[in-house]
């Protein structure tokens, strides 16, 4: 990647501004300074022109900062082009050209031909070279092997240099290597018995949690429909003097607790049902249990009609009756320059009215009510499922 392609995105970023705001009225004119729904009706211009998309993420990583130290994908640069009136990414740098950019693509392909010339002819003289040197080795290590032989050949053939062994010095020898391997047996059995306790031992340590742990299994159901709750609900399991442990209970499947403990405390929560803390004495609790959670009515009609693109106008009276007027209402962003953004009830229900596909991804993430069953929080994100680059 050259700074000339770099120049040539910064160009095509404020052709993409200009053919924007032709037709729209964003909250600023510069691209830099859009968040929120000016991005939501830009990737919708964009699917509508280019037929294409790209996530909020690219947006900020390559719209928010300028300039830019890396190109984005030629995906990506190719549905920018298209939208701002060309063909392709590389039609774009072809109407854009800088001055003697191409005569500096030329000059740096001949060096490179010239540099591939010289490091072919260097390889070519040092594969003549390589047979010599392995024909001289093999000589050299020849010559010592067969001298070493006909010495040895030498020194067996005399008869007189023969060993000659001693009838007293064999049965001595005999007598000691017999009593020598007794003691080494038992000595070995004694090492393979006490290497046998130490290793049961061992194993006593590393497995006494699961040898003495019991497995607990708990299925949760809505109290109202008496049905199996499909949604993932957060489960912590409390301990005294220890901080909370987090699990995640999956949609439609048993939670597994796996314990040594007596007593146990578990706080069940979830965005669309009532926080509720189960106690329980495990020394005469069941192994299955199902519990019954209560849902939370309100906060389960916010979703349906933040998904539904249905019946608009009930839609939007619907969510105003249910959203209390001074209700404190946060996006939270999947990237790290824009943790999380407030906005007001209006703002929220112009948001999940819009017809666009991008609200197949909003999540609620949490909700609170008041003493008048009026929603005065809501915590909610629209999740990406971009690959990472």
């Amino acid at each position: 990647m050259s700074d000339l392609d770099l120049l040539h995105f910064e160009q095509l970023k404020n052709e993409v501004q200009t053919q924007y705001l032709d037709n729209h009225t964003p909250s600023f004119d510069d691209i830099s300074k859009w968040k929120g729904i000016d991005i939501i009706y830009f990737q919708e211009d964009l699917r509508k022109i280019a037929k294409g998309n790209i996530s909020e993420k690219s947006f900020y990583t390559y719209f928010k900062n300028s300039p830019v130290t890396k190109l984005p994908r030629i995906d990506m640069l190719n549905i920018l082009s298209i939208y701002a009136g060309y063909i392709s990414w590389y039609d774009f740098k072809k109407n854009h050209l800088f001055a003697d950019e191409i005569l500096k693509d030329l000059e740096n392909e001949d060096e490179n031909l010239e540099a591939e010339l010289e490091k072919a002819v260097e390889n070519a003289e040092n594969i003549e070279q390589e047979p010599k040197k392995e024909e001289k080795a093999v000589v050299v290590v020849q010559k010592p092997v067969e001298s070493t032989v006909k010495n040895s050949d030498l020194q067996i053939s005399p008869t007189d240099n023969q060993p000659i062994n001693k009838k007293s010095d064999t049965f001595t020898t005999y007598d000691t290597s017999e009593q020598k391997s007794t003691f080494s047996l038992v000595k070995k059995y004694i090492w393979l018995g006490i290497s046998g306790i130490l290793a049961i031992l061992v194993g006593l340590l590393g497995f006494k949690d699961e040898l003495f742990s019991k497995k607990f299994y708990y299925s949760f159901i809505d109290a109202d429909r008496n049905s199996r709750i499909n949604a993932e609900l957060q489960v912590q399991i409390l301990k005294e003097n220890e901080s909370p442990i987090l699990y995640s209970a999956k949609p439609n499947e048993a939670f597994v607790y796996t314990t040594k403990s007596k007593d146990l405390i578990m706080v069940v929560s979830s965005p669309y049902y009532r926080t509720d803390t189960i106690r329980r004495n495990l020394e005469s609790a069941p192994e299955a249990e199902t519990i019954e959670l209560k849902p939370n009515d309100y906060a389960i009609m916010l979703f349906y009609y933040s998904k539904s693109i249905k019946d608009l106008k009930r839609k939007r009276e619907s969510l105003n009756y249910l959203i209390s007027d001074n209700a404190l209402i946060y996006q939270v962003y999947d990237n790290e320059t824009y943790g999380v953004e407030t906005m007001d009830k209006q703002r929220y229900i112009n948001l999940v009215t819009l017809p666009s596909t991008s609200l197949e991804n909003l999540e609620v993430i949490d909700t609170k009510n008041d003493n008048s069953n009026k929603i005065i929080m809501i915590k909610f994100k629209i999740a990406t499922d971009e690959k990472q680059k």
